[in-house]
Order: structure tokens, then sequence, then C-alpha cells
């Protein structure tokens, strides 16, 4: 998509799933022995992208993955993700958790956050609602994993008519040849950039 003028008060980032749980050394996928080292490095290179755009007067929106409890306490896993994490046990990702919150480098800058049960962050979410209620017509994307939440996440906001940008350095999988597929198949419905880009916009 060709690149479009940011008008800073009527923008968004979004950032999906930067978590404790995923990301902290004491985290579930650590435990697991699921950690991602690439993104683990991705909080402290948004966190100045996510400052500056909040001192320019846009808003920072950021995504919880959320493992509710069911009646018993445990928690409600969809049989693809037990499959793919089986370490995944009660207290991981639960609601108002350590491991559920947004890691530390970034929380401070996060205007509003959105729990959620799937992929995209506008699943079941307020997150569209609230966006559109602070005026914003432009969202940046970035977090974890580039082919999961934050494709999901693109795609939706594409939908809904937001001028969409996906940050290719704020992004993270699993492994890098999934990275950059994903990276080159959203190049179709959005704008491709990196941190350093969007922040000379915002200068």
């Amino acid at each position: 998509m060709p690149p479009e003028p940011l008008d800073p008060h009527h923008t968004g980032l979004i950032i999906v799933d930067l978590q404790n749980d995923f990301l902290h050394p004491d985290g579930a996928y650590a435990r697991g022995g699921a950690s991602n080292s690439e993104a683990i490095a991705l909080p402290e290179r948004i966190a100045p992208l996510a400052q500056r755009l909040k001192q320019a007067g846009g808003m920072v929106a950021a995504t919880r993955f959320t493992l509710w409890p069911d009646a018993q306490g445990e928690p409600m896993i969809s049989p693809h993700l037990k499959m793919l994490r089986p370490f995944l046990v009660r207290g991981d990702f639960a609601p108002g958790s350590h491991g559920q919150a947004n890691v530390e480098v970034i929380a401070s800058h996060i205007d509003v956050a959105v729990d959620k049960v799937a992929y995209s962050g506008f699943f079941n979410t307020q997150l569209d609602w609230v966006l559109k209620k602070a005026g914003i017509t432009s969202v940046i994307v970035c977090g974890i994993v580039t082919n999961g939440g934050v494709a999901s996440t693109v795609r939706d906001a594409h939908m809904r008519d937001y001028h969409t940008l996906v940050l290719e350095d704020g992004c993270a999988a699993f492994k890098r040849a999934t990275h950059d597929t994903a990276i080159a198949d959203m190049a179709s419905i959005a704008t491709v950039t990196d941190c350093a880009s969007v922040m000379a916009q915002l200068e």
C-alpha cells in the first residue's frame, strides 16, 4: 500500500500481546521452553515510539491475550492452542494476573488495553469502539506473533476501513521465514514500515 501522511491526533498504535506470560523470564512461555528472543527485544524498540505518539496527541492501545477460568478455576483453552502449547496451566494468562499484564516497559505508555480470546485484537473486544470514539482513523500495528495476532488484527483493521500500517521491525514470529512471509502478505492491505520511519513522521 502507498504511504499516506499521518495525523498524530487521529493515529493509534496497537500493541499486540506484549505480555509477561509471553516475554518475561518467569512467564508461562519461558517456563514451557517457548521463549522467543526476537519477541523479547520488541518492547524496548516500541516504547519510544509509543511515548512519541502520545506526546504528539495520538493514542496507544494494547491487547492482552487472556485465558478465562471456568467455574472450577481451570483455564478455558481452545483445543488447537492446548495442542500447540500443552504447558499452559491454571493461572497462566489469567485476568488480572502478572502474566496477563503487558510488560512493564510499555505499560506506562498504554491508554487503553483490551482483553482478547482469539488472534485478532478486534474479535469480541471493545477496541474498535474505543478507537472510533477517540477519532482514530489510522492504526499502526505491532507485537506478536507476526503471522497470528498481528496479521489477524491488521486484516480486521483493514476491513473496518482504518488506514493501516504494520511495523516490520516491531513484530516477531517464532521463525524469521514465517515473519517475512506474513509481512509480505500484509503488504497488500497495509503500509509496511518501521519504527524509525514512523518516528520521523511524528517529528
